[in-house]
């Protein structure tokens, strides 16, 4: 019905259905609250005219009901809105498990996105439908926003932090990708599309664009180049820690916190590994490789840290 009118674009997402129902639920409560104090005010200017200059009209008394229920009913409103929008609001970016991680670096004036079988594109994003997707978003430069209007999700790309995002697509076909923080003097023009495929067809995608080394793969290339592999060995026999299984672990700090091996964690232990230091590891110095890496690299040095995971010998019973 919306499909070819800009103020309503077509719902494609999994979140798009339940965003647009709070979105008229909203509206429907504003036109009725004004469509009623408009009828109301008018109906009093009519009644309550004075009818000649000498008339001196009655004193209104309190009514304490009325002044509760004026209270109450638009507080229930308001509640019913906040408490249905937190809702949507961690439903929406809480990721789902087994969703596709897709790496995305805002650029000026463009999108670089890559996948983790080591597919690059720019400004152009194909996932399959049906199919979670997780976007794991930094910036090279300045802000920058990620967003497509059919999916209703938009969130702030920001320098020097990692931000995540989901989306589910639900309908095959090309939506826009918009920029929609102003980023500099061609911010217009940093737009793309995202093609929504059948899996089939996505496959098909795949198998017919030329395949790289994965994500992990130039992450592990990138650690041996730079000399990593020689201080984070993996028997923990380096002065540095193993980084086995570190991804989403808890790490004991040296001034005693604890704190979660996340993306955001492992990507400043690499650019200023001075500022979290790992227990036991005090007297270690690992270089800093602030501005020797871009955020591509660092991107697949990530993946490549995700990739380590120590095996599970079964039990003998």
């Amino acid at each position: 019905m919306w499909k070819d009118f800009p103020l309503f674009p077509e719902a494609a997402s999994a979140a798009a259905g339940d965003v647009d129902l709070h979105y008229f639920f909203i509206v429907a409560i504003n036109v009725i609250f004004t469509v009623g104090v408009f009828a109301i005010g008018v109906y009093f200017a009519i009644k309550y005219r004075r009818k000649h200059p000498d008339e001196i009209p009655p004193q209104p008394g309190h009514n304490h009901l009325f002044e509760i229920v004026g209270s109450l009913v638009p507080l229930s409103i308001v509640m019913v809105i906040f408490a249905w929008g937190t809702f949507l609001f961690y439903r929406n970016y809480t990721i789902p498990p087994g969703a596709m991680e897709i790496f995305v670096v805002g650029k000026q004036w463009m999108w670089k996105l890559q996948h983790p079988e080591g597919h690059r594109e720019i400004n152009e994003l194909h996932v399959p439908v049906g199919q979670p997707v997780k976007l794991t978003m930094t910036t090279e430069d300045v802000l920058h926003s990620f967003y497509v209007p059919a999916f209703r999700i938009k969130k702030d790309v920001v320098p020097g932090h990692y931000t995540n995002m989901q989306f589910t697509p639900t309908k095959v076909g090309k939506y826009h990708l918009f920029c929609a923080e102003y980023c500099g003097t061609q911010h217009s023009g940093m737009i793309g599309w995202v093609h929504v495929m059948e899996p089939a067809d996505y496959e098909a995608w795949l198998s017919g664009t030329i395949r790289g080394e994965t994500m992990a793969q130039a992450g592990e290339r990138l650690f041996g180049n730079r000399g990593c592999n020689t201080c984070h060995k993996q028997d923990n026999s380096g002065r540095c820690p193993s980084l086995e299984n570190v991804f989403g672990s808890s790490v004991l700090l040296a001034n005693g916190q604890r704190v979660t091996a996340d993306e955001a964690y492992l990507r400043e232990s690499i650019l200023k590994p001075t500022a979290k230091v790992v227990a036991g590891y005090q007297n270690q110095e690992m270089p800093a490789f602030q501005g020797q890496l871009s955020e591509d690299n660092v991107l697949q040095l990530l993946a490549y840290i995700k990739s380590l995971k120590k095996e599970q010998k079964p039990e003998v019973k």
